[in-house]
């Protein structure tokens, strides 16, 4: 992970080149390992909807709150990776190297700071204004996913830095490990089987959480006995103040940006749920649907992000530029055919992923529709808004998160639902809007070329 070099001309120029250099090499792995952990999203769903339209939602919302975690984590992440794939591109895998503990650390004190908030899952479910019942099972389902937190924490910070150092295979390879054990321990604790206690839709919960601790231990391990391209180094000459506010500077805004839109998309199921049940059921299977989605979306972005970080780290800004918008175009001609294949197989998608209910049915198929005409745009705000993070512009896309929640999703939702046209349809098409300007002011950051010139 040195770099190659190379010279040319008459002057002997030499010219590092980054580690990783091709779209496809870095996105393929990330994909794979993001599909295998929707199937197995899927798997759970599956297994969860066996037990009821209430066991659906409880779990579903445990879920999409603990998602809200992820947004503290990001503070570290985004800088994570802008650091140590601008470090790695520059051929300085020690300083690499100190950005990943100190990265460790940073994300093992948000994960202490999340957990605090515990005994306080179930009214922070009930305020979604759900059923009593929902709100007693997804209050539990989060406290037991906030107890594994720590362990969350470290495996993917780990993975984020491994990924920006150009090795997206070693993720990958624990990432299949973990989830074969998800589908064991779902299938042994939900239904009481393989000797496991039968703990019902809790135990999907308990199924993620020991998942969770198993891939922290299989990534320190590898870590702490050097097997990491990233070096194993001491902890009290890497955690510093200067470094840690250098993480943090560029991470920040991306927290706030994630922070907001999670809460952003709790008010949003909020305005989903007020309708029915099978409104928020439909809308929590679309979710899953969803996440096959974003599944290559996943990929182009690390992708961007790692190959224009390395590039800018490597001198070569207009490299990077080639990258990125290579990864956009990638990224919108994949997910604009997987949203073209959703919208022809709604319906059999609607029951294989547990609708139930004719009204549920049909409001699946409607969401499945608004999702597969919102690719192309989603493509675009992945990639796009992967390589500006690489390169640390990080606060933009923190204003356009803002613009395309606040304005265009929450705003425009609160003015079509129930007063005007009284259908969870029209509220859903909000969703499309947000996205459609966030491709659009994305695309004219990344055009601008401000980026290149964000020091790191």
């Amino acid at each position: 992970m040195n770099g190659s070099r190379h010279e040319s001309g008459p002057a002997e120029e030499t010219v590092v080149t980054p580690p990783a250099t091709g779209v496809w090499q870095l996105a393929w792995p990330t994909m794979a390992l993001f599909a295998l952990h929707s199937l197995v999203g899927v798997v759970d769903f599956m297994f969860v909807s066996s037990l009821g339209t209430e066991a659906i939602a409880g779990v579903g919302i445990a879920l999409q709150i603990h998602f809200f975690s992820f947004a503290v984590l990001t503070a570290v992440t985004t800088g994570t990776m802008a650091i140590v794939s601008r470090e790695c591109g520059a051929g300085n895998m020690e300083e690499a190297a100190r950005a990943t503990h100190c990265s460790v650390a940073l994300s093992v004190v948000g994960g202490i700071l999340i957990m605090a908030v515990i005994p306080w899952s179930e009214p922070i479910v009930a305020v979604l204004q759900v059923e009593p019942e929902v709100a007693a099972l997804g209050g539990t389902c989060l406290a037991i996913l906030l107890l594994f937190q720590i362990p969350f924490a470290i495996e993917i910070t780990l993975a984020q830095a491994l990924r920006a150092a150009g090795d997206v295979r070693t993720p990958l390879i624990v990432g299949s490990l973990t989830v074969l054990l998800n589908v064991v321990l779902d299938y042994a604790l939900i239904f009481g089987e393989l000797g496991a206690p039968e703990l019902g839709a809790e135990g999907s919960a308990w199924a993620t959480g020991f998942v969770f601790l198993f891939a922290a231990t299989v990534m320190a391990a590898l870590w702490q006995r050097d097997k990491l391209i990233l070096p194993m180094l001491g902890w009290r000459a890497s955690v510093t103040r200067a470094l840690s506010w250098r993480l943090l500077r560029i991470g920040l805004p991306t927290a706030v940006e994630q922070a907001i839109f999670s809460g952003g998309l709790l008010i949003f199921m909020g305005i989903v749920s007020s309708f029915s049940t099978a409104a928020i059921s439909a809308y929590l299977i679309g979710v899953r649907i969803l996440s096959f989605c974003f599944v290559p979306g996943m990929g182009f972005s690390m992708a961007a992000s790692t190959l224009v970080g390395q590039n800018l780290g490597a001198g070569l800004p207009q490299v990077a530029e080639r990258l990125g918008w290579r990864s956009a175009i990638n990224a919108v001609a994949v997910m604009g055919g997987l949203g073209l294949v959703i919208i022809v197989f709604a319906r059999p998608l609607a029951n294989v992923f547990g609708a139930v209910g004719q009204e549920t049915i049909d409001l699946t198929v409607s969401f499945i529709w608004i999702l597969g005409a919102a690719q192309p745009a989603m493509a675009v705000e992945f990639a796009l808004g992967g390589g500006l993070r690489g390169a640390g512009d990080t606060r933009f896309p923190l204003v356009v998160v803002l613009t395309g929640l606040l304005v265009f999703r929450l705003g425009l939702a609160v003015v079509v639902a129930k007063p005007l046209f009284g259908t969870v349809e029209a509220v859903w098409c909000c969703l499309l809007a947000d996205w459609s300007v966030k491709a659009v002011l994305l695309s004219w950051r990344f055009a601008s070329g401000r980026w290149k010139r964000i020091e790191v």
